[in-house]
């Protein structure tokens, strides 16, 4: 019988960190984790103010970031991210990630290092960085305009691509297994899904390459970056719920117990925001601290989820995370497996 999860530790693969600035021009951070983690994505927000989404990565290197929620070209005249080490890295002291007091979250990702050219699809990519083990790939590549194929080096067929223009003012657009291969969703923005051939070019995915249409978002003449996650049993899971517009709310089974969750409402549009919950943040049920990814908006605190030991279940009604009859897409990944790949049971929260 096979193993349950091949990832009886996430924490050598996904960290959250929580920190409070000092305003020094180099600080260097540490993950919390038991064992040491080289993080490849960084993705910071500060928490008690109103400040940009900062995405950072080791493939594009220091000098360079993509705000999350916006859709404005790569900054490439200094990344808030000054190093990346063996078990953490080092921030400037911009105030978008260092300022004196201020308070932080960042969400980190293990890739694999800078990584080097996929030759896979029909445009070579400049650099893809894979982590097989974790199902999770970092790759930046040149568009031509063309319907065209980019490989993400999973191995696996991915559930999430996330693709936004580096040398170009567009905005992020998102793949997601639980819609269909014609729709993208829109990282920056509180929309509902789109449909639209112009970008995936009507194609699934498949475990060597995801496919691009002409949509200039994603395939012009520009510079592109590209993550890709494909679910691992114990460790990541994406996929969707339908609300039941109840403050006892569906239960969604994932087989762990949640480090991180991300919801959006699909099937409407307005403000029905991007929810993003972790358990550093708010380390006890219910989780309430609150971010919204589509947003420069400083934390909220609401009521929101139960992080169980082989789930989450939605604690509020509300158009945002659980509208009777709305339907919804989740990205999570694990703070610790249900059951280890030995069979024994983890502990329940």
């Amino acid at each position: 019988m096979a193993a349950y999860t091949t990832i009886d530790d996430p924490t050598l693969h996904f960290q959250v960190l929580t920190y409070t600035g000092d305003g020094e021009s180099t600080r260097a951070l540490t993950l919390p984790g038991d064992t040491d983690m080289a993080p490849d994505l960084v993705w910071i927000k500060q928490r008690n103010t109103t400040r940009n989404q900062q995405v950072n990565d080791r493939v594009r290197g220091t000098s360079k970031v993509l705000l999350a929620d916006l859709s404005d070209a790569e900054d490439a005249t200094g990344g808030t991210v000054k190093a990346y080490g063996t078990d953490g890295f080092s921030v400037n002291d911009s105030a978008n990630a260092n300022e004196d007091s201020g308070t932080y979250v960042a969400w980190c990702w293990k890739a694999n290092g800078s990584g080097s050219s996929n030759t896979t699809g029909t445009i070579n990519t400049t650099a893809t960085s894979a982590n097989t083990t974790s199902g999770f790939s970092i790759s930046t590549y040149t568009g031509t305009g063309s319907a065209a194929t980019i490989g993400h080096g999973l191995g696996a067929v991915p559930d999430v691509v996330i693709v936004k223009g580096r040398t170009i003012a567009a905005s992020w657009r998102m793949y997601h297994s639980a819609n269909n291969n014609t729709d993208y969703m829109t990282l920056s923005t509180t929309d509902y899904v789109v449909t639209s051939g112009s970008n995936w070019n009507d194609t699934t995915p498949t475990s060597t390459v995801f496919s691009l249409g002409t949509d200039a978002a994603i395939n012009g003449s520009y510079n592109y970056l590209a993550y890709a996650w494909t679910s691992i049993q114990g460790f990541s899971k994406f996929g969707g719920y339908t609300g039941n517009g109840n403050a006892d709310g569906p239960y969604i089974h994932l087989g762990f117990k949640p480090a991180f969750l991300i919801c959006k409402r699909k099937d409407s549009g307005g403000v029905n925001n991007w929810k993003a919950t972790d358990h550093k943040r708010d380390p006890h049920n219910m989780v309430r601290a609150t971010m919204n990814l589509d947003s420069n908006g400083a934390e909220g605190a609401e009521d929101h989820v139960d992080f169980l030991a082989n789930g989450f279940k939605i604690r509020r009604d509300g158009n945002d995370i659980n509208n009777n009859g709305g339907t919804y897409i989740y990205l999570a990944w694990a703070e610790a497996p249900f059951v280890n790949s030995n069979g024994v049971p983890c502990n329940a929260r």
